[in-house]
């Protein structure tokens, strides 16, 4: 199996998994229970924030369990702007965002809110400039990932941080799903209020993730019941998923020397493919070291996807959490790249643990397919 849909879901590392299990066995108690057993899930629950901090560079009472990416948004955002709508209604984010951020735009908007949607360059990168521009007297939000998920485009994050320091009262939203431990960013240094990571993209299990929230920092949660995590996220914790989270992402972080490989990798992907006539490479030259995005011109993906799938080869169209809704990229589209880019876009996500041998046995079941069962350019 070559599997390079890591964007979409990395797979657990086994010691992680040993990890979750172990703990789940014998940490199995509720954390907020007052008995030995609940002290000790509590225990260490907290050295699972602490450790994560540290990873972080951010206090414990700063980092948030979640059950991932999805939900930290969610939380980050409405609980942002209904915390502040007293003093404004004015919210800007990109066009590029995940679905998570662009839904729950969307359903602000129909709440009342006022959206402001940055339009990329056609490399897929908005400018801080823009933002500055954009920002008002009523904004009360300005949120931007890092690192784009389909084209692997790197935002300026720190340059909109630096123009919000003109605007103390704006909050800071970063979406770092697909940049944590692949892009070098300082929370702290870029000025961010909120920032959102998921753990089953960088080997740890699926429901778990974490959201930053800067201390002091107001926001409304989602749903109500205990105090858990700050009282932002009431439910029994997952002690088993943090402890899994913490150490997937210790040794992410003491892995990211191995980005350079990684990236060097992508290069060789990116070069052989562009060797074809009818493809098209549509992430910008500077991008993150794992996302490789490009149109085979003429051809529908869902059919390249599935001929590399007989091959036990895994790749992707779009976001996996959009995949199925659309045909057309809006990512790609939003970039003002033409129609037969944005219908017939694949893309190719790389791990720490995808090799050089994958990549060769890729480019050469790549060419089998391309010529005989596209037949294209035959």
């Amino acid at each position: 199996m070559i599997y390079l849909d890591n964007s979409a879901t990395t797979k657990p590392w086994k010691s992680v998994l040993e990890t979750y299990t172990q703990v789940s066995e014998k940490y199995f108690a509720n954390p907020s229970s007052l008995h030995p057993l609940g002290a000790e899930a509590e225990r260490l629950l907290m050295q699972a924030r602490k450790q994560t901090a540290e990873l972080l560079k951010v206090a414990p009472e700063e980092v948030i369990f979640t059950s991932g990416a999805t939900e930290g948004n969610n939380i980050a955002i409405q609980g942002a702007v209904n915390a502040n709508k007293g003093r404004g209604r004015h919210i800007i984010t990109t066009a590029i965002e995940h679905p998570s951020v662009l839904r729950t735009m969307n359903h602000l908007e129909e709440r009342g809110f006022e959206v402001t949607y940055l339009f990329p360059d056609k490399e897929g990168r908005v400018k801080a400039s823009q933002v500055a521009e954009k920002v008002r007297k009523d904004t009360i939000l300005v949120s931007v990932m890092h690192v784009n998920n389909e084209t692997g485009s790197i935002q300026p994050i720190k340059e909109i941080g630096k123009v919000l320091t003109n605007h103390s009262k704006v909050l800071f939203h970063v979406d770092n799903v697909q940049g944590i431990g692949k892009v070098p960013l300082n929370i702290k240094n870029a000025g961010i209020d909120l920032l959102t990571i998921s753990g089953h993209k960088f080997h740890g299990v699926k429901g778990s993730g974490v959201l930053f929230a800067k201390r002091n920092i107001n926001l409304v949660p989602l749903y109500f019941g205990g105090t858990q995590e700050r009282a932002l996220r009431a439910g029994t914790e997952s002690t088993a998923g943090a402890a899994a989270l913490a150490k997937a992402l210790r040794m992410t972080l003491d892995r990211e020397p191995e980005n350079r490989n990684m990236k060097n990798r992508l290069e060789k992907l990116a070069s052989e493919l562009s060797k074809y006539n009818e493809i098209i490479i549509n992430s910008p030259v500077l991008r993150a070291p794992h996302i490789l995005n490009f149109s085979v011109i003429g051809r529908k993906p869902e059919s390249i996807v599935s001929a590399l799938a007989e091959k036990n080869i895994y790749v992707s169209t779009t976001s996996a959490c959009s995949s199925k809704d659309s045909e057309e990229s809006i990512v790609l589209k939003a970039m003002g790249l033409p129609e037969e880019r944005t219908t017939s876009s694949l893309r190719i996500s790389l791990s720490l643990d995808t090799t050089d041998k994958e990549i060769s046995d890729f480019l050469k079941s790549w060419k089998e397919i391309y010529y005989e069962v596209l037949k294209v350019g035959g």
